[in-house]
């Protein structure tokens, strides 16, 4: 059987020593649940440490999470499609925006439903996905200001998302910049910059970050644990949050080298890097897990010495080396994937998912309470 493990003591442990680091920082976050694909019971659990704010970009999620976890500030990642504006006011209690005429949609949904909707003010700062470019800012926020049931809650970016582009001192010493700016012309205070996600972690640690940043979305290293700018694992994290386990259906020495001429029949790519000498012959093992079921190429054997060699679309196959290791079929190969990887897994409907402990064991262990991070608007002062 194959199954991803949600280790939730992992997860725990994370959290908690993130919330050190943002209170150290004097900041607020918000926990990004994307990759999670509205697993129910990691949800809960979420909700049992103590988690008040979570931020999704599926519709479908935040239903799920309003469902299990109705108490929580809900945040929507994706800049809306106007096609969702009502939906996105029903579900989300902020959202990230980048269009004015969205930004009218959802002032007119908020109108029908009897709601203020909040927005943040996303800016462009070179990664080049989302984001307001600055000649506009000015404009964007006065015509938005003008609206009467939509609330600036504050302005923020996308760092590292899509170019790999490392978040850089002068990139957020820029929206400190625009957000005095903004409120020094319109007498009306911005309360939350919104720097980013996990990427922007180890400036923080180092004691880099301007302090004004007072607001982050975090999700991979909750979940990974992931140093995504030096690669490897935060000091201080667990990396363990997800282990994936495939059973072996077929164990045996083979050659390393296929026999024949080699052409580009297969739909998948190698994946296993170096060469082998001729005649090579090493224990090769078949497990029922491929590229429907996850982004092999982001999947790292817990054993140092095994290698994905390739993987068709529903078996993948591992190099052992020399040795089986005592492994026999019907016995389970470990892994530690991606974030990529998690995210293929979590939305696979051909994988079992597990949390351990199981939630009507699991205890609240951690004194871990994340408030809400935005404030509520003054009812006299929409905009």
């Amino acid at each position: 059987m194959n199954r991803l493990i949600i280790d939730l003591a992992a997860i725990e442990h994370n959290i908690a020593v993130i919330d050190g680091w943002m209170k150290d920082h004097g900041a607020r976050w918000t926990l990004v649940t994307k990759s999670l694909c509205g697993h129910a019971d990691t949800l809960r659990a979420l909700q049992r440490i103590g988690v008040r704010s979570i931020a999704d970009s599926r519709l479908e999620n935040l239903r799920e999470i309003a469902r299990i976890a109705g108490d929580v500030e809900s945040w929507y990642l994706r800049p809306p499609h106007p096609s969702a504006c009502d939906s996105v006011v029903r579900l989300a209690d902020v959202s990230l925006n980048t269009e004015l005429d969205v930004v009218a949609g959802l002032n007119e949904a908020a109108k029908k439903q009897g709601r203020v909707h909040r927005i943040v003010i996303m800016i462009e700062l070179g990664d080049l996905r989302e984001g307001v470019l600055p000649a506009d800012l000015e404009q964007f926020y006065e015509r938005t200001f003008a609206l009467d049931n939509v609330h600036v809650l504050g302005i923020g970016a996308n760092l590292g998302c899509l170019s790999g582009a490392v978040p850089n001192i002068d990139q957020l010493t820029q929206l400190v910049i625009y957000q005095e700016l903004l409120e020094l012309k319109y007498d009306r205070p911005l309360p939350i910059i919104s720097g980013g996600s996990s990427s922007l972690l180890p400036l923080l640690l180092a004691g880099r970050l301007p302090r004004e940043i007072n607001h982050f979305r975090i999700g991979e290293a909750v979940f990974l644990g992931t140093d995504l700018v030096n690669g490897g694992t935060l000091a201080g994290l667990r990396d363990d949050g997800f282990t994936l386990e495939a059973e072996i259906i077929e164990i045996k020495e083979k050659s390393l080298i296929p026999l024949g001429e080699t052409g580009t029949t297969t739909p998948f790519a190698k994946m296993e890097e170096g060469e082998h000498t001729p005649g090579a012959r090493g224990y090769r093992a078949l497990v029922a897990l491929g590229q429907l079921d996850a982004e092999m190429g982001g999947l790292t054997p817990l054993n140092p010495d095994h290698a994905i060699a390739g993987a068709s679309s529903d078996v993948s196959v591992i190099n052992l080396g020399d040795s089986r290791d005592r492994l026999q079929v019907g016995d389970s190969i470990r892994f530690r994937p991606s974030y990529g990887a998690l995210v293929r897994l979590m939305t696979g409907r051909y994988l079992e998912k597990v949390v351990t402990p199981e939630l009507d064991e699991y205890e609240v262990r951690a004194k871990v309470e994340l408030p809400p991070v935005a404030p509520e608007p003054d009812d006299e002062e929409p905009g």
